[in-house]
């Protein structure tokens, strides 16, 4: 049973949608991906949201380039959470990709995240946030992840902190 399904436009996608995957394992969330085009294969997509909850899927994340309609494809055929990640293109290095994912028209909501990598990684922490509304175990990670972050910062300026220092 995966509780989060990664849907990617065309298996090119496969590097930046992995990051989701990563932080989804962090936080010791199930998970499947699956190639799907909104384009090339609506039929399967179709199938696919349809049947998805029923093996256990409660949040799908979504990435896609270019004209980047698989997640409104995915969040018209569902009531569950959709999450898109625009991917970077060749042509406007991924501008087309954001405004196609998160211009959504009223009544079907798409959660956009930023284009590429760091969107991608964001939409597996968004998606662990959202389980965490009915998940203590799970709200305890992320709280973690919130303090680990903090503690990098925190790292990260005594270092700079020691250059200056020594420059001196």
């Amino acid at each position: 049973m995966a509780t989060v399904s990664i849907l990617m436009g065309s298996d090119s996608d496969l590097e930046i949608m992995q990051e989701a995957a990563k932080a989804l394992e962090s936080f010791g969330i199930s998970y499947e991906m699956k190639v799907l085009s909104a384009h090339r294969s609506p039929d399967l997509v179709s199938e696919y949201v349809k049947e998805a909850p029923k093996a256990g899927t409660k949040i799908f994340i979504a990435g896609a380039g270019g004209s980047a309609h698989l997640a409104g494809v995915v969040a018209a055929q569902s009531i569950l959470p959709v999450i898109g990640v625009p991917i970077q293109t060749q042509l406007a290095g991924g501008l087309d990709s954001l405004l196609s994912t998160v211009q959504m028209p009223s009544g079907i909501p798409v959660a956009t995240v930023a284009v590429g990598k760091s969107g991608s990684r964001n939409a597996g922490i968004l998606a662990a946030q959202m389980l965490a509304l009915n998940d203590e175990s799970l709200a305890r990670k992320l709280k973690a992840h919130k303090e680990a972050l903090v503690k990098g910062v925190q790292e990260k300026n005594e270092k700079l902190k020691a250059k200056l220092k020594d420059a001196k």
